[in-house]
């Protein structure tokens, strides 16, 4: 009858406009529906940027402080002759170690 292939989209039309009158049957939105929008971040309490701030600190220091053994070790390893880095002493015999 008219197209419809069911009694059921007619009860819900019936049913929508008792409820909201004309207006319940006009055009709805298609599509997925928006969602909310994320709300902004709160502002960080003064606490929480002091410990992000020591947290960052404490890792620079750990930082420089392994670069400054780092090289350190460099220049101790450069400033010795190549024979004794490799456990020779200078006669060309194996050190003792």
């Amino acid at each position: 009858m008219h197209g419809i292939a069911s009694v059921t989209p007619l009860e819900r039309w019936c049913r929508e406009y008792r409820a909201g009158g004309p207006e319940a049957l006009g055009p709805r939105p298609k599509g997925r529906p928006r969602g909310s929008k994320s709300k902004p971040k709160p502002e960080p309490t003064l606490e929480q940027e002091l410990a992000e701030q020591v947290a960052y600190l404490k890792a620079k220091v750990a930082y420089l402080e392994k670069l400054r053994a780092l090289r350190a070790s460099k220049s101790r390893g450069a400033s010795e002759a190549p024979s004794e880095r490799r456990g020779v002493d200078r006669q060309g015999l194996q050190a003792d170690t």
